[in-house]
């Protein structure tokens, strides 16, 4: 996952662009390929490390790391450590998480919609 340089051009229009437009800024936190897919699995509640691995088996366990910190950055998912042997893990949505469900239902509302369109 490589980063835009802070100094860059393209990272400044990003950043003005997010600051001013609400939309941009929710997606530049929830559309990432896999931020949106782990949101879908949470959704339905607790989720261990293994468990969200196996529902995404596409993905790398570095990357779904790296989802999950992102996640827990941006107060989308708690992240709770149980201390038993061996040590237990679990995810889940935080309220605002949660606040995720209905757009996520009217995304796959929309996508269905457009899938359909796209065939005929």
């Amino acid at each position: 996952m490589t980063k835009i340089k802070e100094t860059s051009t393209n990272f400044e229009n990003k950043k003005l662009l997010a600051e001013e437009c609400l939309e941009v800024y929710a997606s530049g936190i929830i559309g990432g390929q896999w931020t949106l897919a782990i949101c879908c699995y949470l959704i339905n509640g607790k989720l261990r490390f293994g468990e969200l691995k196996k529902c995404l088996p596409a993905i790398t366990e570095r990357m779904l790391t790296l989802q999950l910190r992102k996640l827990e950055e941006n107060k989308i998912v708690t992240r709770t450590v149980f201390a038993e042997v061996p040590p237990r893990v679990e995810y889940e949505l935080t309220p605002v998480g949660y606040q995720l469900s209905t757009i996520i239902k009217n995304l796959e509302d929309w996508g269905r919609k457009h899938k359909q369109l796209m065939k005929s």
